[in-house]
């Protein structure tokens, strides 16, 4: 902590909280892979060939972000809806949900503002619930919201990975529970999240650290670059959001997956490479994925509400 000597206060701070963001995910990733089943069939489709990796080197691995980037759209999102078919909240609560992910695919780009508000509802969801409880009913929701927007060709490179003996992580700001459901379920080897705190398997309501974003996420893959004795220059890094342009920067291979305006610019730039799985041309400009089935929710939910409200 003394090389943060130069920075004031508050900057100290906050790049301590991403510093234990990322190291207590690192070591939360860990512990799951050494239980993660084996690789499942990838799901159909037609992708492109990978040009990455180089097969036999152990030394390198891959990162990808989540939202956008394997799966259409925000995993925090999904979840919700999972959580309010299981009454774990209100109606109210699912309209605060929808306008989030109406925005995250309107805007195609993570807005902190938004983060924070869709962190603070879910930590007040799960607040005294059991973590066993969250992680088998994960399980379910990822079949019933999330096996279907899977990226074929995002899961492709992924697998490109796993074929050439390298391990595969998901990082991601969504909670690591969830974040590593998904991972197992995709064959991937776990997965970097948001370490939501806990006390004797109960969830007490506040996080270790802050939410995995933006710098914390590169903090999270250089801790566990070190403790899985990788060389970073020789890894690969997946994502959609400018934000996460700290996590690219630091492998030799970073892909720029479904970018967001900023993001795409960048990758430009700096001769990165770039994948876009999405179709037409709307999608491509804002990062809309071509179906529009939460859309329909929010506006579903929205509908709800104002009749509700003509009722009274």
């Amino acid at each position: 902590m003394a090389a943060l000597g130069w920075l004031t206060p508050r900057r100290r701070s906050a790049t301590a909280r991403s510093v234990l963001a990322g190291e207590a995910s690192a070591e939360a990733a860990r512990k799951s892979s050494q239980e993660a089943q084996e690789a499942q069939e990838a799901p159909p489709g037609a992708p492109e060939e990978p040009e990455f990796p180089v097969i036999g080197d152990t030394r390198a691995a891959a990162f990808f972000d989540l939202d956008n980037t394997v799966m259409q759209g925000a995993a925090l999102f999904h979840f919700g809806r999972g959580l309010y078919k299981r009454k774990f909240f209100e109606t109210r609560d699912l309209a605060r949900f929808a306008w989030q992910q109406a925005w995250f695919r309107l805007a195609g780009v993570e807005d902190p503002e938004h983060m924070q508000d869709a962190r603070d509802s879910a930590l007040s969801i799960v607040k005294g619930h059991r973590v066993a409880e969250l992680e088998s009913i994960g399980e379910e929701i990822y079949d019933e919201y999330m096996a279907d927007r899977i990226w074929p060709g995002t899961r492709a490179l992924a697998q490109a990975h796993l074929d050439a003996g390298q391990k595969v992580w998901l990082v991601t700001a969504a909670p690591v529970e969830i974040a590593q459901v998904i991972a197992r379920r995709l064959g991937l080897t776990g997965a970097l999240g948001t370490v939501a705190e806990s006390v004797d398997g109960v969830y007490t309501g506040r996080l270790v650290g802050e939410p995995l974003h933006g710098p914390a996420k590169a903090e999270a893959v250089r801790a566990l670059a070190a403790a899985e004795v990788l060389d970073l220059a020789r890894c690969a890094a997946y994502s959609d959001s400018h934000n996460d342009i700290p996590m690219l920067s630091l492998v030799g291979h970073p892909y720029a997956i479904n970018p967001d305006a900023k993001l795409r610019k960048h990758a430009r730039e700096k001769d990165w490479r770039l994948r876009d799985y999405r179709t037409g041309r709307k999608a491509a400009k804002v990062g809309i994925p071509a179906a529009a089935g939460v859309g329909a929710v929010a506006g579903g939910t929205a509908a709800a509400i104002a009749i509700s409200r003509r009722r009274r």
